[in-house]
């Protein structure tokens, strides 16, 4: 039992926790504006997933920097090099997220008959959307940041 509540207080520190919230709220600018796009301006899903992942990387990387892993990055030619390293992060997860996204919802999705075109959109979406969250994580952490102060 010991163990279990010093791995739970090492892993639910203020950067994960920090992590997760804006990490919710990067999914939902992704998902949202995927959706709307979708369902309601009728472009092809995964064109619509596409620009919900751009939206979505532009939100993590300056919320991620400032209140995440609090970066130490202060001069512009530092910034910039960070800002390529999530970029390229997040071009990483892209790819996986539209693979992702074409697998479930292209080839996958007869699988879910009882749903219409839209609902079974939604939840390939949400479920490529987990893994990617996790590993952006790892690549913010261990990539982009990594000489930020990270407090625990």
């Amino acid at each position: 039992m010991k163990k279990f509540k010093a791995l739970t207080k090492k892993i639910c520190n203020k950067e994960v926790i920090s992590y997760l919230i804006f990490g919710v709220l990067t999914t939902l600018v992704n998902i949202i504006i995927s959706y709307l796009l979708k369902a309601f301006c009728h472009i092809e899903g995964n064109i619509a997933s596409t620009i919900g992942i751009i939206c979505s990387i532009l939100f993590a990387y300056f919320t991620n920097r400032k209140w995440v892993f609090h970066s130490n990055a202060h001069t512009l030619k530092d910034k910039w090099i960070e800002f390529g390293k999530f970029i390229l992060g997040r071009a990483f997860t892209m790819v996986v997220e539209i693979v992702g996204v074409f697998l479930l919802n292209d080839v996958i999705r007869s699988f879910y008959g009882m749903f219409n075109d839209n609902i079974a959109y939604l939840i390939n979406k949400v479920l490529i959307t987990f893994i990617v969250i996790v590993l952006n994580f790892f690549i913010s952490k261990f990539f982009t940041f990594k000489s930020a102060v990270s407090e625990e």
